[in-house]
C-alpha cells in the first residue's frame, strides 16, 4: 500500500514512493553519466596511448625500414663497385689483349712493309748502280771511240799527205783504189762505232726489261695472293714468268706465260716464239706486256691466239683470263664421271622415290586441272544463260524500235543500243 503525500503549495497529492523512485533514477543516471564519462575517459586515454604506441611502432618501423634500405643500398653499392670493378678488369684484359694483338700484327705488317721496302729499295739502288755503270760504260765507250776515230782521221791524214807526195809518181788508178780502200775502212770504223753504240743502247734497254719483269711479277703476286707466279731463269728456253691459276679449294685450274717486252717497235716474231714457248710447256694462254701494239691495234686484245696488253692493262687482262680459266676448269669437272652419273640419274628414274614423287605431282595436276574445268563449265553456264537473256532484250528493243519507226518514222527518234551493224550481230 502505498503512502501519499500532500504538497503544500499546490495541495497536489503523490505517493512517496514515486519521489524515491525519481531520486533513485536520478541518482541512477547520475552514476551511470559518471561511469559512461569514466569509460569514455578511459576510452580515449587508450586509444591515445595506442595511437602514440601505434606511431611509436610505425616510426620504428620506418626507421628500421630506413635502416635496412641503407644497409641494402651500401651493399648494392659494394655489389656493383665489386661488379664495376671485375667488368673493368675484365674490359681493361680484353683491350690489352686486342691492343696487344693488334700492336703485334701491326708489328708483323711494319716488319713485313720494312722487308719489303728494303728490298725495293735495294733492287732500286741495284738498278741504278747498274744505269750509272752503263752510262759510264756508254760514256768511255763513245770517248774511246771518238779517240780512234780522232787517231783514224789523224792516220788517213798521214796517209793523204803522203799519198799526195808521191802523187806524181802513183798512177791514177792506183789512186783510186788507195782512196776506195781508205773510205771503205772509214766507213767500217763508222760501223763499228754504230755497232758498239747499239750494243750498249741494247744492254741499257735490257735491264729497264728486267726491272719490268720484276714489277709485272710483283704485280701478279699482290694481285692473285693465292695463285702462285714463277720466274723463269735467264737462259732458260720459254716467258718470262708463269702464272698458276688456283680456284677457291686450291686445285690448279691452268697456267699463263707472261713476256715482258720494253721496246720501241713491235716484232711479230715474238708472237711465234711465244706460242712455240706454249705448246713446249704444255700453257692455256700466253700474254706479251709491251708499250707499243702491232699494227692495227690500238689496245688490249689477240693475235693469232696470244694476247696483247701494255703494262696498264695487264692487271685488267689478267682478271679476265684467270676468270675464263678457272670457270673452263669448273665445267670439265662436271663433265668428268659423266657414265657414272647417267647410271645415278638411271637409277633414281626407275627409283620409287621418283615414282611417288611423280606421283605427287600427277595428282597435284589433276586436281588443278579438275578444278579449272569445273570453273569454266560454271562460267560457260552463266555466260550462256547471261547471252540468252541478252538475245531477250536485243529482241524485245528491236520490236519496240520497229513498232515506234513504223509509227513516226525513221529518221525521228534514235532507239538503237548499240550500232546497227552490232544490233545485226547480236542478233544474228
Amino acid at each position: 500500500m502505498s503512502t501519499e503525500i500532500k504538497c503544500p503549495n499546490c495541495a497536489h497529492t503523490f505517493p512517496i514512493e514515486e519521489v524515491m523512485a525519481e531520486e533513485y533514477k536520478k541518482d541512477l543516471r547520475e552514476k551511470m553519466v559518471s561511469f559512461t564519462r569514466q569509460k569514455e575517459e578511459e576510452f580515449a586515454k587508450k586509444q591515445t596511448e595506442f595511437v602514440q604506441q601505434q606511431k611509436q611502432q610505425e616510426l620504428a618501423f620506418e626507421q628500421q625500414q630506413q635502416k635496412q634500405a641503407a644497409a641494402y643500398e651500401q651493399k648494392l653499392t659494394e655489389e656493383k663497385k665489386q661488379i664495376q670493378a671485375v667488368l673493368e678488369e675484365n674490359l681493361r684484359k680484353s683491350i690489352s689483349s686486342d691492343f696487344e694483338n693488334k700492336l703485334q700484327m701491326l708489328d708483323n705488317a711494319n716488319k713485313d712493309s720494312e722487308e719489303k721496302l728494303k728490298l725495293a729499295r735495294a733492287k732500286e739502288l741495284d738498278f741504278l748502280k747498274k744505269e750509272q755503270a752503263m752510262k759510264e760504260k756508254e760514256a768511255e765507250m763513245e770517248l774511246q771511240i771518238q779517240r780512234k776515230l780522232q787517231e783514224q782521221r789523224a792516220e788517213m791524214v798521214e796517209q793523204i799527205r803522203k799519198q799526195e807526195t808521191e802523187k806524181n809518181n802513183v798512177k791514177d788508178t792506183e789512186h783510186q783504189l788507195r782512196v776506195k780502200e781508205l773510205e771503205k775502212q772509214l766507213d767500217d770504223q763508222k760501223k763499228l762505232a754504230e755497232e758498239m753504240k747499239r750494243k750498249a743502247e741494247q744492254g741499257s734497254m735490257q735491264l729497264q726489261g728486267e726491272v719490268q719483269e720484276l714489277i709485272l711479277e710483283e704485280l701478279l703476286r699482290n694481285t692473285f695472293p693465292f695463285d702462285l707466279i714463277t720466274e723463269v731463269g735467264k737462259g732458260v728456253r720459254g716467258a718470262d714468268c708463269v702464272h698458276h691459276v688456283r680456284n677457291q679449294f686450291g686445285q690448279e685450274c691452268g697456267k699463263i706465260i707472261y713476256e715482258s717486252k720494253r721496246t720501241k717497235d713491235f716484232s711479230m716474231e715474238w708472237i711465234e716464239k711465244l706460242k712455240k714457248d706454249m705448246r713446249s710447256t704444255g700453257v692455256d694462254v700466253a700474254v706479251i706486256v709491251t708499250q707499243c701494239y702491232p699494227k692495227g691495234m690500238d689496245c688490249f686484245g689477240e693475235r693469232d691466239g696470244v694476247w696483247i696488253c701494255s703494262f696498264d692493262e695487264v692487271k685488267a687482262v689478267s682478271y679476265i683470263l684467270r676468270d675464263g680459266i678457272v670457270k673452263l676448269f669448273s665445267a670439265v669437272k662436271t663433265q668428268e664421271n659423266r657414265g657414272d652419273k647417267m647410271h645415278m640419274l638411271y637409277d633414281y628414274l626407275t627409283s620409287n622415290e621418283f615414282s611417288e614423287q611423280w606421283k605427287a605431282i600427277r595428282e597435284g595436276f589433276m586436281s588443278m586441272k579438275l578444278s579449272i574445268q569445273r570453273e569454266r563449265d560454271a562460267m560457260e553456264k552463266l555466260w550462256k544463260a547471261r547471252e540468252k537473256q541478252l538475245e531477250k532484250v536485243m529482241l524485245n528493243a528491236a520490236h519496240i524500235r520497229g513498232s515506234i519507226e513504223g509509227i513516226a518514222g525513221t529518221d525521228s527518234i534514235q532507239l538503237s543500243l548499240t550500232d546497227d551493224e552490232d544490233d545485226a550481230l547480236l542478233l544474228d
